[in-house]
């Protein structure tokens, strides 16, 4: 039996699938967002990652699968490149695919954890950003220190308001090309906040106490996979979370979900309905790699579904863009 049958013996209750009733919302749409996951390696290694990202990880997505993300990205009539990782900076042909993506997408947009930007070799990517016209997206798991360190490490709160007044100073959360968002992610197995709301609290902290200014804030359910699956099922309360997620299904929520008109791309260019798939290797329909999507038209495909993607339905919401309901 592998971890997704486990996964769901351990878990009793039903299939994703059948609380949905409008049947067509279970096949993809338009394609809009074509996310590329360059790698796990990252310098941080957070308890909320379902990648399960850090220093010691070692799959880096290769130049020749890069080419392949920019070529479907023009035939299929995607309208965004979302780069995520691991800390997407720290893939060695980092900055030639950002240089090449901006020149055929006008919203290439990078997930950073900001503090990969203090880093030796980093600490110019403000302004590689910023002459490149990319939309930042950060982390920062709570305008608190102690409740973001909680998460990420002690001083990374810190570093991570040493960078993001570094961006303001360049224009970023101000001039209107420079756009800088950020994330929440709750600190335990909780739902985050309503998401306006928590915006503005945001907003009203990191500005009245550092001076900084941001765009829009996007909260996000945390999955129970990867290190936060593993806490969950560590302490006993991977049941609970998932009934707690079930109970709070929102059927106005499925049309939203980011796998209807996301393709996720795995280091190795397995290809994905979303980035929580592919952190639990559940590729695609048809399990396709990107150099063979780039032979083909694109055509509508079944969603492949698990218990997990309750999270992605439950109460307001949640995507890689925040709430969708």
């Amino acid at each position: 039996m592998d971890a997704r049958e486990e996964f769901k013996k351990l878990v009793q209750i039903p299939e994703f699938e059948d609380s949905v009733k409008e049947k067509e919302l279970l096949m993809t749409d338009k394609m809009s967002v074509l996310q590329i996951n360059v790698g796990r390696l990252c310098n941080l290694a957070c308890k909320h990652c379902h990648m399960e990202a850090g220093p010691n990880r070692t799959e880096v997505m290769g130049e020749d699968v890069l080419k392949d993300c920019l070529k479907l990205y023009q035939q299929w009539g995607f309208d965004t490149i979302d780069i995520t990782g691991g800390a997407p900076e720290m893939n060695p042909h980092f900055r030639w695919f950002v240089e090449e993506a901006v020149k055929v997408c006008s919203k290439v947009m990078v997930r950073s954890n900001l503090t990969v930007m203090l880093e030796d070799g980093y600490e110019d990517l403000p302004e590689f950003y910023a002459a490149n016209k990319v939309t930042v997206i950060c982390s920062l798991p709570h305008y608190k220190a102690r409740n973001s360190n909680k998460q990420r490490g002690e001083g990374t709160f810190e570093k991570s308001i040493q960078v993001l007044k570094k961006l303001n100073e360049l224009g970023y959360g101000q001039d209107p090309e420079l756009t800088l968002n950020m994330v929440f992610n709750p600190g335990g197995a909780f739902f985050p906040p309503e998401q306006a709301a928590m915006e503005k609290e945001y907003k009203e902290h990191l500005g009245s106490e550092y001076g900084i200014v941001f765009n829009n804030l996007f909260t996000i359910t945390n999955n129970p996979i990867g290190r936060f699956g593993n806490f969950l099922a560590r302490t006993g309360n991977m049941e609970g979370y998932l009934t707690k997620l079930y109970d709070a299904f929102n059927p106005g929520a499925v049309a939203g979900m980011m796998c209807r008109s996301q393709l996720s791309v795995g280091w190795d260019g397995q290809v994905y309905d979303c980035d929580f798939n592919q952190a639990v290797d559940m590729p695609a329909e048809g399990g396709a790699k990107i150099e063979d999507l780039v032979k083909r038209p694109y055509e509508k495909r079944k969603i492949c579904f698990d218990k997990h993607c309750y999270a992605c339905t439950a109460g307001q919401g949640s995507s890689c863009g925040g709430s969708t309901a």
